[in-house]
Parts: structure tokens; sequence; C-alpha cells
């Protein structure tokens, strides 16, 4: 659906009738963990090893350290790198190890989704439910997500990626500005533009680029990590559902456009696409250098592994994904 009017005034009702027309519980069956990640076949991966052809490859992680966009909402901070052994103490004589050898370790401290990650079916709720129907409070408790946690996917996130640079076709100087919310029509457009191998299948695994990321590192993170950016409205929720893609991820921090399309709204969108649709969603990653490689060789499509660290029981994990042309 192209366009969809919305009713600012009322986003339960708005969310409520988005949920129920997309919803995806019992698809798979009541004991599904994996949602939209069913799409996602063995023959898909397969036939997506094809795609591989001079064998270019992308790292789409932003860094993992000190210099990040996070500035402590919601607790969330940027990682902390710390050195437990070191050259200096090689060189000093008190590792203690044996004939001459020396070696190095460390230690990272972080929130799991304070720089590129997914997020994962037990991340967001809608009205006390979690994916598939289940309560929310039998899913995730203070020992984890028992039922859907990021382990569930870890082997399987590996299939056709398709960039659609949305922010080279439809903004300004390859970017979006903040408070952009991108509609199916715009989504259609940059397909259509882009020509047939960003044509959008089943199972796929979708990179909207915005062009955000790119003014953050031109201007400075500013508000990047929670603050207004260019997204997904969510009348795209429809399009998200009918497509049948396995993952969807952005350059931004919060997938959607924000401010929200509500007079009083907080991701509404997510509220629809995870615990409704089964729909992982991916935050912050880095698609500049694929979307220039892209633009050059006429090919929006590639052979992407994106699988997260197996945090068990996480609510959401780091990734370094790496698309291969």
């Amino acid at each position: 659906m192209s366009d969809v009017s919305l009713d600012r005034t009322d986003p339960e009702g708005e969310i409520a009738i988005a949920a129920a027309r997309n919803s995806n519980w019992g698809r798979w069956g009541e004991s599904d963990v994996r949602g939209t990640m069913n799409f996602l076949t063995d023959e898909i991966r397969s036939d997506a090893a094809s795609l591989v052809r001079s064998g270019v490859s992308f790292s789409l992680s932003q860094s993992f350290d000190m210099d990040g966009p996070q500035r402590g909402w919601r607790r969330r901070t940027n990682p902390v790198h710390t050195m437990l052994d070191t050259g200096t103490d090689a060189v000093s004589g008190i590792q203690g190890f044996p004939h001459g050898l020396g070696g190095a370790d460390d230690v990272v401290s972080m929130p799991l989704q304070c720089s590129t990650q997914w997020d994962g079916l037990g991340h967001i709720f809608d009205h006390g439910k979690a994916w598939n129907g289940r309560d929310a409070d039998k899913v995730v408790t203070s020992l984890g997500d028992a039922v859907t946690g990021i382990e569930t996917v870890a082997n399987g996130i590996v299939g056709r990626g398709v960039l659609l640079d949305v922010g080279r076709h439809c903004g300004e100087s390859g970017e979006l500005p903040d408070g952009f919310a991108i509609t199916t029509a715009h989504l259609e457009a940059t397909i259509e533009a882009q020509g047939p191998s960003s044509t959008v299948r089943r199972g796929d695994l979708v990179l909207v680029r915005t062009g955000q990321l790119t003014r953050a590192r031109r201007c400075g993170w500013g508000e990047y990590a929670g603050g207004p950016a260019p997204g997904l409205s969510i009348t795209t929720a429809d399009w998200l559902h009918d497509s049948e893609i396995a993952g969807i991820a952005t350059d931004t921090w919060g997938f959607e456009v924000r401010p929200n399309e509500f007079d009083v709204a907080f991701q509404p969108l997510h509220q629809v696409a995870i615990p409704n649709i089964g729909l992982f969603l991916g935050e912050m990653w880095d698609l500049d250098a694929l979307a220039e490689h892209s633009a050059g060789d006429g090919r929006y499509e590639f052979f992407l592994t994106a699988a997260p660290i197996p945090v068990t029981g996480a609510v959401g994990a780091p990734v370094n994904p790496i698309a291969v042309k």
C-alpha cells in the first residue's frame, strides 16, 4: 500500500489496525521462535552464493569503541575496552610464562545495542505480548529471553542482501533530512530507479540507506543515537509483511522515522514489526561504501552474512555484517 492515511491523534488505534492486518502469529506454528527468518531457506542461501562475482567485500559495521554515538540514553554507553595483559607486562617479566612467552588479553564492556546490531524478537512487546502471542513475562525475565533469545537465529542470517539507497534516489546530495518518513512509494521508486538487481524477493535481507550516518560523520554525532532521523514510515508495515523479507536494516539508530508520525508516540513501527510480524530489524549499519560501489557497478544485490554474536538469552546483539559482490 503506497498511500495510507493516518489518524495522528490515535496511535494506539492505528497500531492495532496495522498489527491485526499484518500479524504472523501462528504462521509457523505455536512453538516458532524464528519469525521471518523462516523465509530465509537453505535454497535461498545456496542461490545467494552465486551472487559473488568479483569477491570484493564490505564490512557494514560501525566501530565498537569509545568514539561511538551513544550518550547515555536508556543507559546505553559506548564500548569500554580494557587491557588485562599488555606488552608492557610481558617486557617487565610479570606474566610468569616460561621460555620467553608473552601475550596480551583484553575485555570489552558494552550494551549489546550500542552499535551495529540486530533487534531480536524479545526486544519489543505489544500490550504485554511478545512474538507469536506469548505473554511477555513468560518470555523475557531478569534471566534473559528464554524463548526467542538471539542465539536462536545465530546459524541462519546468511543470504541475498539487497541495498535500497533511498538517500541517493529520494534525497539531496545522497541524504534524507531528519524527520523524513520513507513510505512504500519511496521504496518502490528506489527499486525502479536502481533496476532489476534491487527487486525484493521472499527471504531477502533488505538494507535501507538514508544517508544519516554520512551526515553524522561530517557534522558530528549530535543526536544520532536517539534523536531525530529519517526512517521508515509506519505506513510501510504492509510492505514489510507482504514482501516476506527475512530482515531489514538501516543506517540509523531507530530504523523508523523520528519524530514518529503521531502526536504522542514512541517507535510504533517497532511495535507492529517485531512482536506481530516477527521481523528482525537491524540498526546503525554502515552502508556508505557498499552504496558507492553499487552505484558504480549498477548491482544492488549481493551475498550477505550477518550472524549476531550468540549471547544466550539476549534480546539484541552486535553484528559485523559482510556484503560480498
